[in-house]
């Protein structure tokens, strides 16, 4: 560490001022380790390590899967040039076109003169197929758009390897001098390969377009200004890191600022994280489709108080003609759990050729098929797979071989485990308690009323985002028949003609559900015990106040002079003075 060559007493800044080292307290998270001041001026949240693990072991992937992709292009190039050799005069063709992803950027390829040195010397042929500096491929630069300590930017330099640079930006004066401190501070690996400036991130990546691999935004709140410029400035199949802790808004809570911020309308179901997760893709979407390019979820996820996804991102014209049909609206029942979605848009296929047209609509009627109520209707929402499987595997393998990495090893593993067994191609979930609560039944274990669905012929998995929560692409008619059959044996009270549960159970089945125990009723996480949902590892485990603000006694109704003391207490270290933690809850 650099630090090791300097006093006890003083250390040097970034900008080579001094500074009280007995007025920090060091913090370390994996490789890195950070000075935080006893004052909250820089935002530090300890809660945000699963984000920045998750981040890490995301990160490692994408460098592995670029290198993969890298030299299976370079193969397929080298075999279409082997096609052309008989043909001295033939031109080698322009392959740099959009293909799995990868997309034209007008790179120049020359034309293979001879027949005998293309033979001869296959490195100077791959030159002339990919164009000048194109044979090589660059290590990836990474852009932390909203750095503040600039811990997560220490870790991706620190941890990953490959990276040739870090660019932490921030529009706050002490964050970047809190940052340029924390990187000296980590020694010669972190000076060399991280680098801070003072900027508006905004005009930063709108002047840097296509120039970074890899750009993580991690806001404080809503990351709806910061993705115009964003998906601008991420290279063709580079990736788009971005966090939303605005969960209020995407879970409808204020709808109205939810579509004014992304485009969408949130609907209050059990859903709702998971919506949240899909409304945040869509606008992101949105954005990259006005500049030709379109996104490719590998990795979405709900944790702790945010919603956290992993993009790629590419430029393609006709790609990105296909958009419509990832989006669709959500009808939800206002009376039941039913839900149905509506696609935006649908292909029609005549002649070797594609039409792309509106979606067919109405999906539902004005009432209910189930419960005879009103549908509110929400949306339009990222309806396509929010996960690549093969990624996920690809993480989880790498997490699991590095697990001493890691410092939330257990958490990171427990929700890749779960999303590795989502139904990849189901949008939304039900929730078994809700459907017995709107039927006033006891509730059917989660393992009998799977096996009644894998019965009838559906698939059906879990989610990460509630314990509780059911994907399946069984129909509603077919759901609320199985509950019917198990509530036959299990009776309820007669409730009011008028509510949703009686008019369900006024209809008979058509389905008989069989209710023998299937063997896919358990996923083979299930069945081998391993940990799923894990509980929060301390008390308040959530967000932090900003940076500049102190706690103040109007906590304490909510926390308690006991909490409220041991937050304080953890944000300025246990070796700061507590008698300044006193203080500004006194002075309220």
């Amino acid at each position: 560490m650099g630090a090791e060559n300097k006093t006890d007493e003083e250390k040097q800044n970034g900008d080579g001022t001094l500074f009280d080292l007995n007025d920090y307290t060091i913090i370390k998270e994996g490789d890195a380790e950070i000075l935080m001041h006893a004052k909250n001026e820089v935002f530090y949240n300890k809660t945000q390590v699963n984000n920045r693990d998750m981040s890490v072991a995301v990160l490692r992937t994408f460098i592995s899967q670029r290198k993969q992709e890298h030299e299976a292009m370079l193969t397929r190039r080298r075999t279409k040039a082997g096609n052309k050799v008989p043909d001295a005069k033939a031109e080698i063709p322009d392959d740099s076109g959009q293909h799995n992803g990868e997309s034209n950027d007008g790179s120049e390829v020359l034309e293979d003169a001879s027949h005998n040195e293309s033979c001869s010397k296959p490195e100077e042929e791959t030159k002339n197929l990919r164009g000048k500096g194109r044979e090589e491929l660059k290590p990836p630069r990474v852009l932390e758009a909203l750095s503040a300590s600039g811990l997560r930017a220490l870790r991706y330099a620190r941890e990953v390897e490959g990276i040739s640079q870090v660019v932490a930006l921030d529009n706050d004066k002490a964050s970047v001098e809190a940052c340029r401190r924390n990187i000296k501070f980590n020694g010669s690996v972190a000076c060399s390969k991280v680098e801070s400036h003072l900027a508006d991130a905004r005009v930063y990546m709108l002047t840097h377009p296509k120039e970074f691999d890899v750009v993580d935004l991690d806001p404080y709140g809503a990351p709806s200004v910061f993705l115009d410029s964003a998906v601008q400035s991420v290279a063709d199949g580079g990736m788009l890191m971005c966090t939303a802790t605005d969960m209020a808004v995407l879970c409808g809570g204020n709808g109205e600022v939810c579509y004014s911020k992304y485009g969408s309308y949130p609907l209050r179901g059990k859903y709702c994280h998971e919506m949240a997760l899909r409304i945040l893709l869509a606008s992101i979407e949105s954005h990259a489709n006005r500049y030709k390019r379109y996104i490719v979820p590998v990795l979405s996820v709900q944790m702790d108080f945010y919603v956290r996804v992993f993009v790629r991102i590419y430029t393609s014209a006709s790609d990105m003609k296909s958009t419509p049909l990832k989006l669709s609206y959500v009808y939800q029942c206002t009376g039941c759990d039913s839900f149905h979605l509506q696609p935006v848009g649908r292909t029609v296929s005549k002649n070797n050729s594609v039409r792309y047209l509106p979606g067919f609509g109405p999906a539902v009627s004005q009432e209910c098929s189930d419960c005879g109520k009103k549908f509110n209707m929400g949306g339009p929402i990222w309806s396509a797979p929010i996960h690549d499987q093969e990624w996920v595997a690809a993480i989880l393998a790498d997490v699991k071989s590095m697990k001493d990495r890691y410092p939330a090893y257990e958490r990171i593993s427990a929700v890749l485990t779960t999303v590795s067994e989502e139904l990849p191609d189901i949008p939304l979930f039900l929730s078994l308690h809700n459907l017995c609560a709107t039927l006033k039944c006891t509730s059917p274990s989660a393992v009998i009323f799977r096996s009644a669905v894998i019965n009838a012929g559906y698939r059906i998995s879990g989610t990460h985002v509630n314990p509780l929560g059911l994907k399946t692409d069984a129909p509603m008619d077919v759901i609320w028949d199985i509950m019917r059959c198990w509530i036959k044996n299990h009776p309820v009270k007669a409730q009011p003609s008028d509510q949703a549960g009686s008019v369900i159970l006024a209809k008979e089945p058509v389905l008989q559900a069989n209710f023998s125990r299937a063997v896919a009723s358990l996923s083979k996480a299930q069945a081998k015990k391993v940990a799923r949902f894990l509980p929060n590892p301390e008390r308040h485990w959530g967000p932090k106040l900003r940076a500049g603000r102190q706690i103040t006694s109007k906590h304490v109704s909510l926390l308690g002079p006991k909490a409220l003391n041991g937050i304080n207490n953890h944000e300025n270290g246990d070796g700061s003075n507590h008698e300044d933690v006193e203080e500004p809850a006194a002075k309220q």
